[in-house]
């Protein structure tokens, strides 16, 4: 690594805080076996497509005495799909851990992602480079990649490189795409007879894999930490410049917890969340007028400035956006070759309106032409449109501002600007609480790993009650499937976790908008707190104070 600065220094000397349960050493933690595990749904097709992992139980962890194996271990890791702040505090937590059961043990890194594993591109991870890495962002430790593992040959050359390193266990930290394929591994593994277990970690700045047992992935504090922080550096701005409305896309194709949190955290004038869209079946002028109504509210009090937040994937829950969407994604798929071949951007759009139904035509018909463009643009590596590259942004002020226009009413100014917020939160140094659960999820991989559990995805829970009650187990991956269409297919996926209207989280967002969508009650979060009160460097998100109490 290059020269650290101050506060590298000071990061790297913090000692991550463990559940009470992993603080006496991973040699006295004993598993507790809890009920049977059935899929979200979709059980019959789960159940026949993972025979040998489906169905099994909960797993929690105590103080007590192991009856795990002690002899050296041998574990690869892998660091699969976008970065999340933190995951170099979880291959510290294994790193420790498999060394504490048995100072022999050995911890390969894969090199650039699943793909490292598949070509038997790794290094071994010693004490000096693992120690350069403690409680810093990125992913640059080893590197990541998107290589999805999903034909027998990919397997196959897997487990070459598994036999070849003599690999007790393979833990892949991702996201829910990246867990699926961990546990589609896990179950091939056992059909040719191994017992190298593969372990699954929770990670995802979206913060959309969640559930009971997994109340938040790593990565999703220190995110919407670093861009509330940001919204509150322009948010600030807008007040004093007091001349524009700025558009705020952030991360979260698939749901929009960066956004409601970052709403909490900041107190935008507009907190857009795609759920309650799509639940209202509001329309995209719908959505446009409820913006021009807080725009038309602030400048009849002379503030022609405020703050809107836009989730990336906002375009794909108004159901007539969602309907095109899914066709647009079936037809590419079907007449991929077809379509490849066409010879220009212009072409393509003509000729994909004359494939499509005559309702999402015409939807197609109303989008701007740069909409519609973006909407060809290259499939994301399971078929999809890719959302984040539609500037909603743009297309919500356009839309806002050509409203304006056509309204006697108004007499205001309306000038927007635009952001999109992503890169710059998926590398962040990691906040104490990300520096801790992320530690903590590699000790209790570790635990699975010595008693040969295989499957299954590290879990802490409890973690609105500090750091000492968080609980510490495992979850059958395979819980937390259904089946979904992926290239016109339907497979077995993790279940992503959406906004829940009726939850605690948004209900706070819901009582206070109308009046955040008028006042200047913006909050100004400032940078991630490393020192200082505990109450501040220590704090957890709103969204899991809400939920969790």
């Amino acid at each position: 690594m290059n020269q650290l600065s101050p506060l590298d220094q000071h990061r790297k000397a913090y000692s991550p805080k463990r559940p009470s349960a992993l603080s006496q050493g991973i040699e006295r933690v004993r598993i507790r076996t809890g009920e049977a595990t059935e899929s979200i749904r979709d059980l019959d097709a789960i159940r026949a497509s993972f025979p040998k992992t489906y169905g099994m139980p909960l797993l929690s962890f105590e103080a007590g005495v192991s009856t795990g194996a002690s002899k050296p271990l041998r574990v690869g890791v892998v660091l699969s799909g976008g970065q999340a702040p933190g995951g170099h505090n979880v291959i510290a937590g294994l790193f420790d851990s498999i060394r504490a059961l048995h100072a022999e043990s050995a911890l390969y890194g894969f090199i650039g992602g699943p793909g490292g594993l598949e070509k038997g591109q790794y290094e071994l991870i010693g004490s000096e480079k693992m120690d350069a890495y403690r409680n810093t962002g990125g992913f640059d430790i080893i590197g990541s990649g998107r290589t999805k593992l999903e034909t027998p040959e990919q397997f196959d050359r897997c487990i070459e490189v598994i036999r070849g390193l003599q690999l007790d266990a393979v833990v892949i930290i991702g996201g829910d795409d990246s867990n699926t394929n961990a546990a589609i591994l896990a179950e091939y593994l056992l059909g040719k007879g191994l017992r190298t277990c593969v372990v699954g970690i929770p990670k995802t700045i979206d913060g959309d894999l969640k559930n009971a047992r997994i109340p938040t992935s790593f990565g999703f504090d220190t995110a919407v930490k670093t861009y509330s922080e940001l919204i509150g550096n322009i948010a600030r701005d807008a007040r004093s410049a007091r001349k524009y409305w700025h558009f705020i896309k952030l991360m979260g194709r698939s749901a929009s917890h960066i956004t409601l949190e970052a709403g909490l955290q900041t107190r935008a004038n507009v907190t857009l969340i795609s759920e309650e869209i799509e639940e209202k079946k509001q329309s995209l002028d719908k959505v446009v007028e409820s913006v021009c109504h807080s725009v038309k509210a602030r400048a009849a009090q002379g503030r022609d400035y405020g703050v809107v937040l836009v989730p990336e994937g906002l375009v794909e829950f108004i159901p007539s956006i969602k309907s095109l969407i899914a066709e647009v994604n079936d037809l590419l798929a079907e007449k991929e070759k077809e379509f490849a071949g066409l010879p220009s951007t212009e072409t393509k759009i003509q000729t994909l309106a004359g494939w499509l139904k005559p309702e999402s035509a015409l939807t197609f018909k109303l989008l701007p032409g740069a909409i519609q463009a973006q909407l060809l643009l290259d499939r994301d590596p399971h078929g999809n449109v890719q959302v984040s590259l539609i500037e909603t942004e743009k297309l919500l002020s356009e839309m806002v501002n050509a409203k304006l226009k056509k309204d006697p009413e108004y007499r205001g100014k309306f000038t927007p600007q635009h952001h999109f917020f992503g890169y710059e939160g998926r590398a962040a140094a990691p906040s104490n609480f990300d520096a801790d659960y992320c530690y903590s999820l590699g000790c209790a991989a570790t635990v699975l790993i010595r008693d040969g559990k295989t499957g299954y995805m590290a879990s802490v829970r409890n973690l609105s009650q500090g750091v000492e009650n968080w609980e510490a187990g495992g979850v059958p991956i395979t819980m937390l499937f259904n089946m979904e269409s992926r290239h016109g297919k339907l497979k077995p996926v993790i279940q992503k976790a959406l906004v829940e209207l009726k939850g605690p989280a948004f209900g706070e967002l819901a009582k206070h908008r109308s009046a955040w969508e008028v006042e200047d009650a913006y909050l100004y979060p400032g940078p991630i707190q490393y020192f200082g009160p505990a109450d501040i460097c220590d704090a957890i998100t709103k969204t899991l104070t809400l939920e969790k109490g």
